[in-house]
């Protein structure tokens, strides 16, 4: 009896410890480091307040729920943030919608004072977004095709040499203190938004490629986007998309045609990131039509497709 009672106690121990050899690399494939989250971040200008072209402001809340985004930066939507923020349920500050905590709201100085928010995500991480709306005019694309625009005119230029220098003129002041603002706001590894209307074009759509295919009339290394690069932060729509030609991903405008004889269609509406962990799953247009969108609405809302791009953050 002694023995039979010992024999068990003996196999059954010998079961818990094989069993514990298969148990614990379970556990720590569940609780192992490095576990992701997913945050959906969304740039739209949503044209004179959202409802310029007759369309009620729950068109651009439906624009966002079909997005499913999770932290929207505005542009020229006003004074009608609060009410859009109603409509979906969620928190706002400054341009900004999220349904997130916004834990901080910092505003930059200046003519054109750009707006940043520090958010705290359910997986308890935080993390900053900045919102820019650069100077339309002049538009040195334009001007290089001796365009108005239907409502400007600025003198022609040919080269790209004097669209750099243009560019740097008109936008350049405004990005350096966006970046400026960023380095006294946010934490250097922490995942990090910008998202806009640039109004200029990117050094990674007017190639030699694109101008080969006939979608630009020439290279143009413009300037805005490579400041953003430089200081270290990337282009998602075009990390998912780099193809400039088969993918061009224009975001100006849904209003006109390509032959329009005032304006040049072209991708000024970006989503940067940068931070420690922070990858892309996908880049999407929002726009009109299946043709020139990844998520229709229609109708369209506004003079300009929205970006919406998936991040995964390592926990």
């Amino acid at each position: 009896m002694i023995k039979k009672t010992i024999l068990t106690i003996t196999t059954v121990g010998m079961l818990l410890a094989a069993l514990a050899t298969f148990v614990t690399p379970l556990n720590a494939e569940l609780q192992k480091p490095g576990e992701e989250f997913t945050v959906r971040v969304m740039t739209y200008n949503a044209c004179r307040g959202g409802t310029y072209f007759g369309q009620p402001l729950s068109q651009s809340a439906k624009m966002i729920e079909l997005a499913k985004a999770d932290i929207v930066g505005l542009q020229e939507i006003g004074a009608n943030v609060p009410e859009l923020a109603k409509l979906l349920g969620w928190n706002h500050g400054g341009p900004f919608l999220t349904r997130y905590e916004i834990v901080e709201h910092v505003k930059g100085m200046g003519k054109r004072p750009w707006d940043g928010i520090k958010v705290k995500l359910p997986s308890g991480q935080h993390a900053y977004a900045f919102n820019a709306h650069l100077p339309s005019g002049p538009n040195q694309a334009y001007q290089l095709m001796g365009l108005t625009g239907g409502y400007r005119s600025y003198p022609k230029i040919d080269t790209e040499e004097e669209a750099i220098a243009g560019a740097k003129k008109t936008r350049g002041k405004y990005i350096s203190r966006l970046l400026k603002l960023i380095k006294s706001f946010a934490v250097t590894e922490a995942p990090i938004f910008v998202v806009g209307d640039f109004n200029e074009p990117s050094h990674l759509d007017w190639t030699e490629a694109a101008a080969k295919a006939v979608l630009h009339p020439m290279k143009v290394a413009f300037p805005t986007s490579l400041m953003m690069a430089e200081a270290g932060f990337t282009d998602s729509y075009r990390t998912i998309h780099p193809d400039e030609v088969a993918k061009p991903g224009l975001t100006w405008s849904p209003v006109y045609e390509p032959a329009h004889p005032d304006h040049h269609l072209m991708r000024i509406d970006f989503v940067y990131f940068k931070g420690k962990g922070v990858k892309v799953n996908d880049s999407k247009i929002i726009g009109e039509d299946k043709e020139h969108a990844d998520i229709v609405v229609s109708p369209y809302p506004s003079d300009h497709r929205a970006v919406v791009t998936t991040f995964t953050l390592a926990k």
